[in-house]
């Protein structure tokens, strides 16, 4: 992968943008108009309860809920589609919903809401995708991840605050790493290898490298050495040229 695979376009702003509007503008329409969305929240192993599936990542309980998944949401899905824009939506909709099912599966029975569960699945796919790529920068994108949301790992544990949807982040970070298995690795160019970057390189062999001794001093060839370079350059790089006659170059100029 080269520097011209990531391009910033107007979606690295525009998608997170929308998405956090959005989720303001169903807060805003829960307080404005006295909504009772929490009941569209996923309630595990209860058929009904399954709408909040689709439903509960939009919603939240108060304006701290919303304020505190709304900051990573932005960082995380600008990364997303500045460094795997292919992949981004499919992540965020796969996420959704298989980090709600698996929290409809395991969640306690109480109505799990918030976005912090597709929170967990970008941060876990990022960071797994990166290591697995191997390739620098999205590895450091991977320790960046880990620098700024590491502390979360705590929030997929049971004892640390029951008043948070541990399920629903286990769930995120189950879902995104075996996302990050299933998609592959963003298509890069393979960076140009000379031929004295090459293990099996030998300086002695080298038509060029002769020029030189173990110094990097000029070596002068004999007149016979000479020509023996001459005729290899000759037969191995071939040079073909374009005869102009006169009389067709001066019709060109006219």
């Amino acid at each position: 992968m080269n520097d011209t695979n990531f391009r910033f376009s107007n979606s690295v702003i525009g998608l997170p943008m929308f998405f956090v509007l959005f989720l303001w503008i169903v807060y805003w329409l829960q307080i404005r108009f006295d909504f009772d969305f929490y009941r569209y929240g996923i309630y595990p192993r209860d058929l009904i309860g399954l709408r909040g599936v689709l439903f509960s990542p939009f919603i939240h309980e108060n304006l701290d809920h919303l304020y505190n998944n709304s900051i990573p949401l932005v960082i995380l899905l600008a990364a997303m589609q500045f460094f795997y824009p292919k992949q981004t939506l499919g992540v965020i909709g796969y996420g959704i919903l298989f980090s709600g099912l698996i929290t409809w599966v395991v969640g306690r029975e109480n109505f799990h809401i918030g976005a912090s569960g597709l929170i967990y699945v970008l941060v876990s796919f990022i960071f797994f995708k990166g290591i697995q790529t191997k390739y620098y920068r999205l590895v450091a994108l991977s320790l960046t991840v880990i620098l700024l949301y590491g502390g979360m790992i705590w929030y997929v544990f049971p004892d640390v605050d029951q008043s948070i949807s541990w399920e629903g982040h286990l769930a995120g970070l189950i879902t995104g790493f075996v996302l990050s298995l299933f998609y592959k690795a963003p298509e890069y160019a393979k960076p140009i290898v000379y031929d004295w970057q090459r293990s099996d390189f030998d300086p002695n062999n080298d038509p060029f490298m002769k020029h030189f001794d173990e110094n990097g001093n000029f070596v002068t060839f004999s007149h016979e050495e000479e020509e023996d370079q001459i005729e290899y350059f000759s037969s191995s790089h071939p040079v073909n040229y374009i005869v102009v006659k006169k009389a067709d170059q001066e019709e060109t100029d006219e």
